[in-house]
């Protein structure tokens, strides 16, 4: 049901990872968000990759817009009454740039962004070939994103893919000077092992945000590993959008190849239940209330 966002999403956010480690399920849209939210969720990650990948049908290279993204960001805090940390490329540019990033994306109801230190246009951080900009340039787009919160509790996510590109003690050096320059948070990327996710901690005294994203450079670490390793945010990216993308294959296949949904019918969500899922019957009882008042 559409409900106006969380007065201070990034102060629950706060709240939430100095209780616990949050479990964040990624989301690309605002059906994702009702069907993530009321499987349980209690904060959800909005992925680039999957806004990209679903509204434009192109890899994630820097295709999508800033305006994109914050309209897709309102979509799912109108949605979802819980905090939403959404990735924010490299900022779409330079600090300036990232100031106005920071203004959309609070105002668009988020609890908090993430901001990563490749040279745009970025690339997947589970690829081979990516390149780093210089560790005093992505700390001067860090303080213009602290600058330009309006609620302090709005949470700057420092993302470095300096790992597969410099190796793993300078990826380390990056995350403390983005601290430093006032980052809430460090979220390393691409790292591939327990050991590697058990240095940064060691190493970096904020809280860090882990990526459990599938068929990449990371193992599959489950939630409980991640807590007992000291991390307070775990992202699954794009675990839904997989899912939903072969399901969508395989009814295409199936509506193209035999001329008929027949044989699917039992794999689909009712109408009924459809119906449920975005709460119609609410709408139309308020729509009734609204017109019976006088």
């Amino acid at each position: 049901m559409l409900k106006p966002v969380l007065t201070s999403p990034g102060a629950t956010l706060r709240a939430m990872m100095a209780e616990d480690t949050v479990v964040m399920p990624g989301v690309f849209n605002g059906i994702s968000a009702v069907s993530a939210h009321k499987a349980g969720a209690r904060a959800l990650y909005l992925s680039g990759a999957g806004i990209t990948n679903a509204a434009l049908g192109v890899p994630d290279i820097a295709l999508a817009t800033q305006t994109e993204f914050a309209q897709q960001a309102a979509y799912v805090t109108q949605v979802a009454p819980v905090p939403v940390l959404s990735d924010a490329d490299t900022g779409f540019g330079e600090t300036l740039n990232v100031m106005r990033t920071v203004i959309e994306m609070e105002r668009a109801g988020l609890a908090g962004i993430h901001l990563e230190d490749q040279v745009s246009p970025k690339r997947c951080g589970h690829l081979d070939g990516k390149a780093c900009i210089e560790a005093p340039e992505m700390a001067r787009k860090v303080r213009a994103a602290v600058d330009s919160k309006r609620d302090a509790s709005f949470v700057i996510v420092a993302r470095t893919d300096a790992r597969g590109v410099e190796g793993l003690e300078a990826a380390i050096d990056r995350a403390k000077r983005y601290a430093d320059a006032g980052a809430d948070a460090i979220f390393p990327e691409g790292l591939t092992s327990e050991a590697e996710f058990e240095a940064f901690r060691a190493g970096v005294g904020v809280p860090l945000l882990a990526n459990m994203t599938e068929f990449g450079k990371t193992p599959i670490i489950p939630v409980s590993r991640f807590r007992d390793l000291g991390y307070q945010m775990v992202i699954f990216p794009m675990t839904a959008f997989r899912m939903m993308l072969r399901a969508l294959d395989e009814c295409y296949a199936e509506l193209v190849g035999t001329g008929t949904q027949a044989a699917i019918l039992d794999q689909m969500r009712t109408r009924k239940e459809l119906y449920e899922r975005i709460d119609y019957a609410e709408y139309d009882a308020r729509d009734q209330k609204w017109a019976e008042e006088r």
